[in-house]
């Protein structure tokens, strides 16, 4: 990948549904991913294997994973938090794996009801399914600017989970900015302190837009060498953990950000405003824009 090129990955399908309260039916959020491989996008996070009782609106993960039509150059992903949730992911079909932990034992305990130690502990058989079945794991750290409970995240405890989750065997740390609360300032600090235990190359910046921050987020990443980028079409999104964590940025805010500094994607912008139209009428009435 050059300077003037960045991938995109698109979360909406899971971290941008995942809190909707309505039940999606399973054809609208396959018509989804269907609209946003055709716009482009080579990395799409469908669904998530977690338990139905935590997190009702991911219960069809199966059908979900099993009903993509897939095309060449696209690879769709499923976020796991254990080796249950891994086996029955690859059995679905997913190309790629996402495991997630925090930079915070507070949230952790809330989010995962186990400590950060006991979650990367959770990831090692999940890590050896991966292997065996040659797909990717990105690890995500939550909470790497605020957590909802310890306030303000020092950038070295950001950096030692990433060290970690390196250390496991992830090819990638997204990095997430889990509340949208943070600044261009804070998030460089960040980024620098992440930098000092892994490649630019192999960190991913997921920035929530709670406090309109997140584009100024994202460019302060990428003048450190930040490449890949997560967003949710529309806007769409908020963590059930993290009280005020309104929606993720908007893929088309950040495909268009881009646009606009001559760096590629090879995302049709056009597409994905429509898709964020279609969404507003046919998913989500009036929550998009």
């Amino acid at each position: 990948m050059t300077d003037r090129e960045v991938v995109i990955v698109e979360v909406g399908p899971r971290d941008g549904l995942q809190n909707e309260k309505v039940q999606i039916a399973t054809a609208d959020k396959l018509a989804l991913i269907e609209r946003l491989a055709a716009a482009g996008l080579p990395r799409i996070e469908a669904t998530a294997f977690v338990s139905p009782r935590w997190v009702p609106q991911m219960a069809d993960h199966d059908a979900v994973m099993r009903g993509i039509v897939r095309r060449p150059g696209v690879v769709f992903s499923a976020l796991v938090p254990n080796e249950k949730g891994a086996e029955a992911a690859l059995a679905a079909g997913a190309q790629a794996l996402a495991v997630f932990t925090a930079a915070s034992e507070s949230f952790c305990q809330k989010n995962t009801n186990c400590s950060i130690a006991e979650s990367i502990a959770r990831f090692r058989p999940v890590m050896a399914l991966a292997e065996r079945a040659g797909v990717p794991v990105r690890g995500y750290v939550s909470c790497a600017l605020d957590c909802p409970y310890e306030g303000k995240i020092a950038p070295e405890a950001v950096a030692a989970v990433s060290a970690e989750l390196l250390a496991l065997g992830c090819n990638e740390i997204a990095l997430s900015d889990t509340l949208g609360q943070g600044t261009p300032e804070r998030t460089q600090a960040m980024v620098e302190a992440a930098l000092k235990r892994a490649p630019a190359a192999m960190l991913a910046g997921h920035f929530h837009d709670t406090s309109g921050q997140a584009i100024a987020n994202v460019e302060a990443a990428w003048q450190l060498g930040l490449r890949v980028f997560d967003g949710a079409v529309g806007g769409t999104g908020g963590c059930p953990y993290a009280p005020g964590a309104a929606g993720n940025l908007a893929t088309e805010r950040l495909v268009a950000h881009f646009a606009e500094k001559g760096i590629a994607t090879g995302v049709d912008l056009v597409a994905l405003q429509r898709t964020a139209q279609w969404i507003g009428t046919r998913l989500l009435p009036g929550r998009v824009a």
